[in-house]
């Protein structure tokens, strides 16, 4: 995983109007000038925000691409819990989760 490469992807994504407007009319190219694996290429192709975040994007860059693609707010917030739920835990980044989901932190 290249956990750096597909953020440097969102974070450039984020700031680039010119890189904007080639991602919102070809997914592929773009993504061939980042390091990512196939995986992360996949995901960030399809918009899957939820992949995004359980491969360990950061929430902050992940919240700008969510909105580029015109996802709402509580749609955002769903994707990363059915993230979650379709593909386990947060594998890497400063989101990792080091619990099971099933069980409870804080009584919570």
């Amino acid at each position: 995983m290249s956990l750096y490469q597909m953020q440097k992807f969102l974070f450039d994504l984020n700031r680039d109007p010119n890189l904007q407007r080639e991602f919102s009319s070809d997914r592929v190219t773009p993504l061939e000038r980042y390091q990512l694996d196939a995986e992360e290429r996949g995901a960030i192709k399809d918009g899957d925000v939820g992949l995004l975040y359980v491969l360990g994007a950061n929430g902050q860059l992940l919240m700008h691409f969510a909105a580029l693609l015109g996802m709402a707010w509580g749609d955002y917030i769903r994707a990363m819990r059915e993230g979650v739920a379709k593909h386990g835990p947060v594998r890497a980044g400063i989101y990792a989760m080091t619990t099971r989901l099933d069980e409870k932190v804080a009584n919570i």
